[in-house]
This record gives structure tokens, sequence and C-alpha cells, in this order.
């Protein structure tokens, strides 16, 4: 699995499963990426708002592996609506991680979280925010550049006035709540999607029906819905800590029928993420 990746559309090769870092403190993040790399990951993903972007460079400069062979993935914080201000969390990212260069910086959200999916849709704001990200990868600090969270409205917002287009949206999408619309109208764009939470942050584990066919096919649950985004042609980055299951999720040389592909998109839609329902990307509200 480590071997395989997708091409963006400006020929930058990213790997088809990458590491998450998302609510691992700096000193989790850094042994995380040193096992993560041990095991032959090698890319990996964090974001301001994870704050440990410090703790990821860390790891990347301690894993005995050359940075050019390492793609790094980091986030501009959603709050970041002007140009300055993004132009300055660009440089602190860069910093914090101790790094000459990222590979893909993405916006991380269309509005702060505080507003995320309410009235105000920040299409003027998130437009500057892009001419930086635009002028990042003209200067090669960054190698690619993308969007996260946005819908197909916010990414033609994008298309209106950019010079550059987005090579990734960076999206939930799981078994029992795949957003399969979206995901068609960017890869008609030619843009990537990259699944966040592709495990559904734990919640789809006790899915029956899902298990059932997990078994089928002799797997974990885990396994089979990592299987499944990348079937749809996501790059999918479970986050984890735990070195076992960085294993088991990069062992996926099995391949779903297009029959239970068909059962798994049509699984019931998810409505409870337990103790992390709260986050916005799971329809919690943050006050």
């Amino acid at each position: 699995m480590f071997n395989e990746t997708y091409k963006l559309s400006n020929g930058l090769e990213i790997p088809k499963l990458g590491l998450g870092t998302w609510l691992l403190d700096d000193e989790q993040a850094a042994q995380a990426v040193r096992d993560a790399v041990s095991i032959g990951y090698r890319h990996i993903d964090t974001a301001q708002a994870y704050r440990n972007e410090a703790g990821v460079g860390e790891g990347i400069r301690s894993c005995g592996v050359a940075r050019e062979e390492l793609f790094i993935t980091t986030k501009v914080a959603a709050e970041a609506k002007t140009y300055d201000a993004a132009l300055q969390s660009i440089d602190e990212s860069l910093a914090k991680m101790g790094l000459d260069y990222i590979d893909l910086l993405i916006i991380h959200s269309p509005q702060p979280w505080k507003e995320f999916r309410e009235e105000y849709r920040y299409f003027e704001e998130n437009k500057e925010v892009w001419k930086v990200m635009e002028n990042a990868y003209k200067a090669g600090k960054v190698r690619a550049i993308g969007l996260s969270n946005f819908l197909q409205d916010d990414v033609e917002n994008i298309f209106a006035s950019c010079e550059i287009k987005p090579m990734v949206n960076q999206i939930l999408a799981h078994v029992s709540n795949t957003p399969l619309e979206l995901i068609e109208f960017c890869q008609k764009n030619d843009i990537l999607v990259e699944a966040y939470s592709p495990i559904a942050h734990g919640a789809v584990l006790d899915n029956a029906e899902v298990k059932v066919m997990a078994d089928k096919y002799g797997v974990s649950v885990a396994q089979l819905c990592l299987r499944y985004d990348i079937q749809l042609g996501l790059v999918v980055i479970p986050k984890t800590a735990n070195s076992d299951h960085m294993r088991n999720n990069a062992e996926l040389d099995f391949v779903i029928s297009d029959a239970d592909m068909e059962t798994l998109k049509n699984v019931e839609r998810i409505q409870n993420y337990g103790e992390h329902s709260f986050f916005p990307v799971f329809g919690g509200k943050l006050k």
C-alpha cells in the first residue's frame, strides 16, 4: 500500500494512505510520525488547528528518512480569512515545523469553525486567502495547494477568480456518510478528494451490517472502510498513535466487489459520532 500514489493535477505524486494526527499533542505526534515512517508511511497530515505542528516537525527530523521522501500536509487555520492573516499563518507553519517547504497546503474550512455551515459564506475572504496560497506556491514554499470542507459552491467561488486551480479537497467521507455528488464534482474538475476520519472517528466500528461484510472479506471494519474510500478514488488519512493500528490500516490488499461497494454507499447514515459529536465537522456547534 505504501508505494501506491495518486497524481495531482500539477503532476505531483501523493501517497494514497497517510497518517492523520488530529487530537495528538506534540509529544504524541512526534512519536506517531517516527513509528509511522518506520512502518512505511510517507504521508503525514497535520494542521495549525491541531496545535502539534512542532511535534510533527520533530518527528520528521528524527525519523531517519530524508525530508524529500516524505509528503507533508498542513492547513491554514479556518479563522485566517484575510490576506495578511493567511500569509502569517503559512510562515508560522513553516517555522513551527522547521521545514523549508510544505508538500500540500490546505485552507482548513471555508468558514471559521464557530460559523461552520452558517449563512455567511466568506466567499470574498476565501478568494483573498487563495491568492496567498497561489503566491506561496509560486514562491516554492508549498508544492501543492488545496481546500478542506469546501462544498461545491465554495469551490466554484475559488474557480471564479483563481490563477491556479485547487488540487485537493479534503472532506469527511466514510461508509455511512459519503458525499458522492461532491466527490464526483471534484473529480470531474481534476481535484483529488481526501477522506479525513475515514473510519468515522470509530463510530462505524459497531455497525452490524458493516461488520458482516468485513467478516466476508476476512478483514477488520477499519480495513474495509479504508479500502472503500480508496476504491472511490480517495486518499485516506486515518488518525492513530497506535503502531499496531498503523500496520493494520496499511494491509488493504483486497478488492471490494462492485455490488458490495453499492451496498456500502447506502449504509444508513450515521447520526452520532459519540464523544466527538460536538465538533462542527460531525454536526456539532462550537460556542
